[in-house]
This record gives C-alpha cells, sequence and structure tokens, in this order.
C-alpha cells in the first residue's frame, strides 16, 4: 500500500509540474498582451485551494491534477463588463490570439531545456558502445558488425554513447530503407562504414528491445543474480529474500546470471522454487512460489524482484563535460530532437508502422516516474524533461480542442481576414473532443492490459 502511495504522489507532483508550465505559458502571454484572465487553475474539479491575486485573477488548486486552464474574459463564455471589453480575448488580434494558443507547448519546450541544461551542465556520463557480441543472421552481421568494434555512428549521427545508440535505432522503427553505420576498434583510426537494408522494422514489435532485435550486445560487466528491490508484499518478499542476496542456485541447478534466474522463474509459475542464496557469506535455502501473471504468448511467473545492476568500469564511461553556453546549446538541440521524434512517431503509428500498442497513458507514466524517482533526481530530472516535451508536441496537433487546433483555426482567419463559421468551428471541436477521449481510453486500455 505504502508503495502505490508512493507512486501515486510522484506520479501527480510529476504531472502538476509539467501542467502548471503548460499553463503559465498562455497565462503570462495572455497577461503580456493585456488580455483579463479570470482563472489559473492547475487540476480540473473542485477546488482544494484557491485566492484572489492583486491582479484580479483567481489562483486555483484542484481535485484532479491531469489538466489545468487558463480561463479569460471572452464574449462567447459570459458576459464581459464594458470595461473590460477592451481586454476580452475574443476582441484581441488573431496574432495575439496564436501567440497565446502557443505559449503554452513553448512553455513546456523551455521547460525541458531548462532541465536538460541543468542535467548537462552538470556533466553526463554514458556507456561507450562497444559491440560485445553479433547474432548470426541479424542486421548487425549483414551491416558487417564486429566484436570488439565501437559503433560510432548511425544514420550520420554521432553515437558516442549506448543511450545515443538506441536513440538513432529508435528513429528507424517502423521505417523503411537504408541504415548506415560507422564503427571502428578502439585505439585505431580506420572506420568501417557500412549499410542494411530495413524493411517496416518492428513494425508489430510491442516495446522492443533495440539492440537485441538489431542484433547487438553491448560490452558490459555480466550481470549477476544479485536481488534489488523487492516489490511490498509480492512472493519473494514473503519467502524471506532481502536485496543483497546473491542467488546461487534453484532446486539444485546453478544460476550463474541474472538472465538465467528470470527465465527459471518464468517457466514455473505458481510451482514452488528451492532457492539457494548467498547473504553476509552465509548460504541459506528459501522456498518460493512465483506469482502467475498474464503475457504474451500464455502465462509466465513472478517473484516480485529486480536486479541490482553491477558498476560499469571507468574504461567503459564516457563523460561530457560543457559549459554553460554549451550545455544550452546542447539542451536545445535535444529537446528539438525530441519533438521532432514524437511527431515522426505519431505520423507513423498513424500509418500503422508502429504498433499503436506502444501508446502509453496516465498508469505507465506514472509507473515510470515513480521508477525514475526511485533511481534518484538526475532520472527523474530527465524523465520530467521527457514528459514535457510529449505534451507539448501532442498540444500541437492540428486537432480542435488542443492548441493546435486553435492555431489552425487562427491561422484561416488570418488568411481569409475572417473567422471560420461558428457551425464548423463548434462540428471541429465536437470530433476533437470526440477524438482525444478515444486516445485517452485507448492509452489507458493499454496501461491496464500491462498489468
Amino acid at each position: 500500500m505504502l508503495e502505490i502511495l508512493q507512486t501515486i504522489f510522484v506520479a501527480l507532483a510529476t504531472f502538476a509540474i509539467v501542467v502548471a508550465v503548460h499553463e503559465y505559458g498562455h497565462f503570462w502571454v495572455a497577461r503580456f498582451t493585456g488580455v483579463k484572465v479570470l482563472r489559473f487553475s492547475v487540476g480540473f474539479g473542485r477546488p482544494l485551494v484557491r485566492w484572489r491575486g492583486a491582479d484580479e485573477t483567481e489562483y486555483v488548486i484542484a481535485a484532479l491534477p491531469l489538466g489545468g486552464y487558463v480561463r479569460m474574459a471572452d464574449e462567447r463564455e459570459g458576459t464581459v463588463d464594458a470595461e473590460d471589453l477592451p481586454r476580452a480575448y475574443n476582441r484581441q488580434p488573431v496574432a495575439n490570439r496564436m501567440a497565446i494558443a502557443a505559449a503554452g507547448p513553448m512553455a513546456n519546450f523551455l521547460l525541458a531545456i531548462a532541465v536538460l541544461w541543468v542535467l548537462f551542465f552538470r556533466g553526463e556520463i554514458g556507456v561507450v558502445p562497444l559491440v560485445d557480441q553479433v547474432a548470426e543472421g541479424s542486421l548487425a552481421q549483414t551491416a558487417g558488425l564486429e566484436s570488439g568494434q565501437e559503433i560510432l555512428a548511425i544514420d550520420s549521427r554521432s553515437t558516442p554513447t549506448v543511450a545515443a545508440v538506441n536513440f538513432a535505432l529508435l528513429e528507424r522503427l517502423g521505417d523503411t530503407g537504408t541504415v548506415t553505420l560507422a564503427a571502428a576498434y578502439p585505439g585505431s583510426d580506420v572506420i568501417y562504414e557500412s549499410q542494411v537494408t530495413i524493411s517496416q522494422w518492428l513494425r508489430e514489435a510491442e516495446q522492443p528491445n533495440l539492440l537485441q532485435a538489431f542484433g547487438i550486445t553491448i560490452k558490459t560487466p555480466p550481470v549477476t543474480a544479485l536481488a534489488g528491490a523487492l516489490i511490498e508484499d509480492g512472493a519473494a518478499t514473503r519467502a524471506g529474500f532481502e536485496p543483497g542476496d546473491l542467488i546461487v542456485s534453484a532446486d539444485g541447478q546453478p544460476i550463474d546470471l541474472w538472465m538465467d534466474w528470470v527465465a527459471y522463474v518464468r517457466a514455473r509459475p505458481g510451482q514452488p522454487i528451492e532457492v539457494t542464496v548467498e547473504r553476509s557469506g552465509d548460504l541459506m535455502t528459501l522456498s518460493v512460489t512465483p506469482a502467475t501473471v498474464g503475457a504474451e504468448g500464455g502465462e509466465i511467473g513472478s517473484v516480485g524482484m529486480t536486479v541490482s545492476l553491477p558498476d560499469i568500469p571507468a574504461a567503459q564511461q564516457r563523460r561530457f563535460e560543457r559549459g554553460p553556453l554549451e550545455a544550452l546549446w546542447a539542451a536545445a538541440q535535444r529537446t528539438l530532437d525530441l519533438v521532432g521524434f514524437t511527431f515522426t512517431s505519431i505520423g507513423r503509428m498513424l500509418q500503422g508502422l508502429i504498433s499503436p500498442s506502444n501508446l502509453s497513458g496516465p498508469i505507465a507514466i506514472a509507473q515510470v516516474a515513480a521508477s525514475t524517482a526511485e533511481a534518484g533526481w538526475v532520472a527523474w530530472l530527465g524523465f520530467l524533461a521527457l514528459l514535457s516535451v510529449s505534451l507539448g508536441a501532442l498540444n500541437l496537433l492540428p486537432i480542435p480542442v488542443l492548441d493546435g487546433g486553435h492555431l489552425v483555426f487562427y491561422g484561416c482567419e488570418a488568411l481569409f481576414g475572417k473567422p471560420l463559421p461558428e457551425r464548423i468551428q463548434m462540428m471541429g471541436y465536437q470530433m476533437g473532443v470526440v477524438l482525444v477521449l478515444s486516445i485517452m481510453v485507448f492509452a489507458l486500455y493499454n496501461d491496464l492490459s500491462k498489468i
């Protein structure tokens, strides 16, 4: 129960920050252009806290922090006092209304840049992408990658870290064409360039392991079966496991690596397993019965245990030190890359080139927010930046009721010299509400189906 409450708290705090920044963007530009703001609300529903500022704006924190809004004086939504008519939103020049609509997403992008600037300025550490093994018949083997090489670039994008390699491959998800690679052996100036053809790569895959799908494993220390965090009231906790336990054997069979333990557990849902563990230098035997969990293709076992990952040797790490301006440029560039990737992914999903099951809703976001918070503030800040970019980009989609839909209407008004007919705008808003609600329900279904 405590873990669930912690997950909810971290998720709500993360949502609230991103939403508050988004709405503040609308609020600030509205005030800057002279529009009277009646209410600034973080959350929907019944107000929990409210106060009125010297600017006559009512500030509200509401019960459901899964959104927010800025209510402005507008003759279309209610009576506006005569002295406030010049400050009414509907009487503003179309350029001002476009600026107000775009300000929310822009605020999210600025938040992402600010967060990433902090992370980049403090120093960024990544794992060097040294190839350990190349799978037979894989794309990597076709491209000529070999064990011991470092992947220098993919599609002309520099890949100094494993994270950069993953992002470069992620951009090709569902794509068709040629992937170009550059690799070299450490200490050598000879660069090996190669190409491999893909066709709708991983089109049907759900949450694919990109490196594995490409056919490579990265050189890292072996991951032994060392217990990390345990789920409260999970099978491992009830059996008496503790973080730091080294799993030596299961039913008398030696367990050398973490994946050996995972495979053994998954194959035995509901079946007792006698486990020998080493704890503080002593051996002891524990009995655990994996819970039965539904998965694609059948049922698997789960004991509610995560792995304690080994430390990466300094020789396999790459650290980036940036000055304030260099960090700012890198943060802006990373944010732009994420925005572009978001729009590209949405386009491929609409074309059926990316599985819609990869669309996540509030439950999955809450779980990721909580897990990154447990991993430390650096991981959580990285997720906050990613979530802020996603919210900003999604709000720019040309769907009525979203900021992008408003921008389309205002753009038409600027082009034709008058607003679109009220009837057409109302139809657009109704269709937009149905579309947005349908997407939210589908994303929530995806979340629940994965639990």
